[in-house]
């Protein structure tokens, strides 16, 4: 069998279907049909029991499954030490951030492509981790309190965050305890966040009128009026019409942000020249992440 056809196979294992298989191969759900009708004829051995929700694999699928996740781990780390090698910094760079993020970054690719114009950026918005390991992506830009041990990187910046509220909800709500007031929260995909936990935590008994499952999203219902938000600084100060809270007593958020590659790849010139320009580029901006700006306007409550 071809590395080709393990590939096919591992991508069935992995998805349980034709069209997810062909999702992750870039390929029609056709193509990805045909290549496993040919595989199974050529071995002599059939590799997934067929069913109306999804393709089981058999024994000897089981096995090729696993025979071609090993090989892929070999592929994928002998790709990341060739591109360790190459010496000028050209090429095409896959930067995973998150939707808040991606805006800030926005603001310094025209500079970063002044500066390196043979380099070509791919950013990729996701709240989900990439996996570098995978080439998913090359650079990661993330807020955590720690990265993943596999990972190295750099930490730009704390994150601070602070509680938000519209300017017209704080008019008719005013003197109110914090368990008091109504609340905007993250939905259940996003409980294992920073701010979904710190959530948990401290305002299990208030009053939820909204949940989201993105911050810009929890922005936007602060602004409309909805409630209080927990939210980043560099994401709640820059808002017209918001004004941060300052809790006399509440235990902070813990986050910072994150600037991440695999270590095969952290000196690949390519690599090495983004994560530099931007180091630079988001420390530039720490005010803003540390929510030291000036002009943010703040209130005390109780």
């Amino acid at each position: 069998m071809e590395w080709g056809d393990l590939r096919v196979v591992l991508a069935i294992f992995r998805e349980g279907t034709l069209s997810g298989a062909a999702r992750r191969l870039g390929v029609t759900h056709s193509t990805v049909f045909r290549r496993l009708g040919a595989i199974e004829e050529q071995i002599g051995a059939r590799l997934f029991e067929r069913f109306r929700d999804g393709y089981a694999p058999t024994a000897a699928g089981e096995a090729t499954a696993a025979a071609a996740a090993r090989l892929e781990d070999e592929v994928l780390t002998l790709e990341r030490r060739l591109a360790g090698q190459d010496l000028r910094p050209s090429g095409v760079v896959r930067i995973a951030t998150t939707d808040t993020l991606g805006a800030i970054l926005m603001r310094h690719v025209p500079t970063m492509r002044a500066a390196h114009p043979e380099i070509q950026l791919e950013v990729a918005i996701s709240n989900a981790m990439a996996n570098l390991s995978r080439r998913e992506a090359e650079i990661a830009i993330r807020p955590a309190p720690e990265p993943p041990e596999i990972l190295v990187g750099r930490r730009i910046a704390d994150i601070a965050h602070a509680i938000y509220g519209s300017r017209a909800y704080l008019s008719r709500h005013e003197d109110k305890d914090l368990s008091a007031h109504d609340w905007i929260a993250l939905d259940d995909a996003l409980a294992s966040t920073v701010i979904g936990r710190w959530l948990g935590e401290n305002l299990g008994a208030a009053q939820i009128t909204c949940r989201v499952d993105a911050l810009p999203a929890l922005r936007d219902a602060a602004l409309a009026g909805l409630g209080l938000a927990l939210l980043p600084c560099y994401l709640g100060d820059p808002a017209f019409g918001l004004s941060r809270l300052t809790p006399k007593t509440l235990a902070k958020p813990r986050s910072a942000l994150w600037l991440l590659t695999h270590d095969d790849l952290r000196r690949t010139t390519r690599i090495r020249a983004t994560l530099d320009f931007l180091a630079k580029a988001f420390a530039s901006e720490r005010a803003l992440f540390e929510g030291r700006r000036t002009g943010a306007s703040s209130s005390r409550l109780r």
